[in-house]
């Protein structure tokens, strides 16, 4: 990873160190990102287009994005009206005034940082996943446990509980959430599944279809098949991945 030219070796050390620092991240892509697999006050600083010394602090609120700027001169951090003379003042600011006021004048908190470092399951590479950062290199990091994110969508076939036919429907994986739709312009879920209550994945061979697997709940066992091999083999490894990480939590 490369500076800007400017900075110096103890100001490129600095943020290099903290774990929160997205270096050339695009502004759409820190929307994305936040929107995707953050949460309301998810943070993000990243290197502005503006110049050497410039950066933008990106903070998640509620279904938006804000876009704050941060200038370094000799040295120091300039954010809003406050002047830092070490980075480290800079976060610690954030431990003692977690508020900011946006253009709207709504009081926006600091809550998650979104770190650049991602855990990910070992799956194709077609699958995105982030999680956030469980443990911090010091006590003044403010890296926050939070739950572990990853985002995956598409159609899968659900056998149904009563009738026992078989339908098409829009499913979506964010957290530990996996819902089921009628078809992917709903709004509304028919269903969601808490993963925190999930036993099992695995393939199934006993409803003679092909490409099918199930998840296994104290209630009911959900039966789901793909269109192809290869994505079912996408979403168990996500899932069981999800179940990895909640055993890891508890």
């Amino acid at each position: 990873m490369s500076f800007y030219s400017d900075a110096s070796s103890e100001e490129s050390d600095e943020l290099q160190s903290l774990g929160w620092y997205h270096y050339d991240l695009s502004r759409h892509a820190a929307e994305a990102l936040l929107l995707s697999n953050g949460t309301d006050g998810s943070y993000l600083l990243r290197s502005s287009k503006e110049g050497p010394g410039c950066f933008a602090l990106s903070v998640r609120a509620k279904n938006s994005v804000k876009h704050f700027h941060v200038t370094r001169r000799d040295g120091s951090y300039a954010f809003g009206f406050n002047q830092f003379s070490t980075l480290q003042d800079f976060v610690n600011h954030f431990a003692n005034q977690p508020l900011l006021g946006s253009d709207a004048g709504t009081l926006m908190v600091l809550k998650c940082p979104y770190p650049w470092r991602v855990e990910e399951p070992s799956i194709y590479e077609s699958v995105r996943v982030h999680t956030a950062i469980q443990t911090g290199r010091t006590e003044t990091d403010l890296v926050a446990n939070a739950p572990s994110l990853g985002t995956k969508e598409g159609y899968l076939v659900k056998q149904g509980a009563v009738v026992k036919s078989w339908k098409q429907r829009w499913f979506t994986l964010n957290r530990y959430e996996l819902k089921y739709f009628k078809d992917k312009e709903c709004d509304e879920p028919i269903r969601t599944l808490d993963l925190r209550f999930c036993s099992a994945v695995q393939f199934d061979y006993s409803q003679d279809r092909i490409n099918c697997f199930c998840l296994v709940f104290p209630d009911r066992t959900f039966y789901l098949c793909s269109k192809t091999g290869v994505e079912a083999d996408e979403w168990m490894k996500l899932l069981r991945w999800k179940l990895s990480q909640i055993k890891k939590g508890r």
